[in-house]
């Protein structure tokens, strides 16, 4: 069995891969791990050395989490494409063919999840209107990835906030 996490090296893709890790753990899938550096939008030198940056760090993030992997018995690969997401993880679907594509639920919230009433609502909006026009990744690669894909929530539940407070 062949597994594609879509993986950012954020949050959401850590719960996304560690639910890999428990619901298909004893199957021992090999796991294809696809990190997409998205382009910053300027044509500025400053542009240039954030993306260098931000794909140095990216790259590190996905290496980490593919030999982390490899030491708990599972084989793994890394793939690190730039571009849009969407597409760039699609291309990889088509190319790879997995069994399954993993992807965590997408969040504007910052990894803590703690944001003011006023962010919240900006936030809502903004998000609202980037699925309007463009659409989410999951729901993207929903509609044309030839393979089944499996949407994990990253949602903390309240007992576990609790009891990290």
């Amino acid at each position: 069995m062949e597994i594609m996490l879509a993986y950012d090296h954020s949050r959401n893709a850590r719960i996304a891969l560690d639910a890999i890790q428990r619901m298909f753990g004893s199957l021992r899938p090999a796991i294809t791990l696809v990190s997409v550096v998205e382009d910053i939008g300027s044509a500025t030198a400053d542009a240039d050395e954030l993306f260098n940056e931000q794909y140095q760090e990216q790259k590190a993030g996905v290496e980490a989490a593919a030999a982390e992997l490899v030491a708990q018995g599972f084989e793994a690969t890394v793939v690190l494409a730039e571009g849009d997401a969407r597409k760039m993880i699609l291309r990889a679907t088509e190319e790879r063919r997995p069994d399954l594509l993993v992807m965590a639920r997408h969040s504007h919230q910052p990894d803590n999840g703690r944001l003011g009433f006023i962010t919240k609502r900006l936030d809502a909006i903004a998000e609202e209107f980037d699925h309007m026009t463009f659409g989410s990744v999951s729901a993207f690669l929903a509609r044309r990835a030839k393979c089944p894909i499996l949407i994990i929530p990253t949602h903390v539940p309240a007992s576990q906030t609790q009891a990290a407070e």
